[in-house]
């Protein structure tokens, strides 16, 4: 797993540095475990543009990931490392002993043939999936579970990784790739070392279409746009803004606060804000 460069024969080449895909071990996925989606390009179900600057890009095949584990208890086999275009992380095709088939998140240096397991008896090693109380102290994990039997929901992309800071009878605190330190419950499974393709981070697309086959669509300044369409646009030649900058529908987009979630404020231990200990 690394980058690959090119020799500067284009201007576009100069700069492009994409991952080699040496990890990989198939160009086509496991068909039983795939489906089609379809793409929203940012749209509501009302037509409108909820996320902007998305849309077109090449056609995807979804590939069913199982965030539960569902299999506990059982051993699996790693079959294949596969790229998945719905995703920045590597997923691996894993093989259960009472013969079906699954597709998980990659863990950073796995291989094929390593053999995983999930459950409250599984070992502390790279891959398994266990309670977070059976985790030992300062353990970096990844693809946690906020309630029980839900699913994964953090740490997931690429590279991502949290860690295991502290225990208490019924809640664990975890460090979130963002800094937050969170409650949560004990009985909730993680997955033991950090997500595979670290790499993403420091790749460079190196050119505009590369972009749009991801469905990226340009991102224009709102300063460059009429007043209609943005609170920074307008005024006679060039100028700065003439305000704090901000969406546009106006909600401020550098520093100011906008979490409002009351319900889940207890579980917050640590703001992201803080300065990690």
């Amino acid at each position: 797993m690394g980058l690959k460069s090119y020799r500067p024969t284009t201007p576009t080449l100069r700069y492009k540095q994409i991952s080699d895909k040496k990890e990989l071990t198939a160009d086509k996925p496991y068909k039983p475990l795939t489906t089609g989606i379809k793409r929203s390009s940012g749209r509501s179900n009302a037509g409108e543009i909820t996320s902007r600057r998305r849309g077109g890009g090449h056609k995807k095949v979804y590939r069913i990931i199982d965030f539960k584990r569902n299999e506990q208890n059982a051993s699996c086999v790693v079959e294949t490392i596969e790229y998945d275009p719905n995703r920045t992380a590597r997923i691996a095709l894993v093989k259960y002993e009472n013969g079906s088939r699954q597709y998980i998140i990659a863990p950073n240096d796995i291989k094929v043939g390593d053999v995983l397991n999930a459950g409250d008896k599984a070992s502390n090693r790279p891959g398994n999936a266990l309670p977070i109380k059976n985790i030992p102290l300062n353990s970096i994990i990844h693809n946690v579970e906020l309630k029980p039997g839900k699913g994964a929901q953090i740490a997931r992309s690429a590279g991502a990784s949290a860690e295991l800071v502290a225990k208490d009878e019924k809640y664990c605190q975890i460090r979130l790739p963002s800094g937050e330190i969170r409650l949560i419950l004990g009985e909730c499974l993680a997955v033991i070392g950090q997500v595979s393709n670290v790499d993403h981070m420091n790749e460079t697309s190196g050119s505009a279409g590369r972009s749009r086959w991801l469905g990226k669509r340009p991102s224009v300044r709102g300063v460059a746009m009429n007043p209609v369409d943005h609170p920074l646009g307008g005024g006679e030649g060039r100028t700065s803004g003439g305000r704090h900058p901000c969406s546009p529908w106006g909600k401020s987009a550098k520093g100011a606060k906008t979490r409002n979630n009351k319900r889940t404020d207890q579980f917050i231990v640590r703001r992201r804000q803080k300065k990690r200990a």
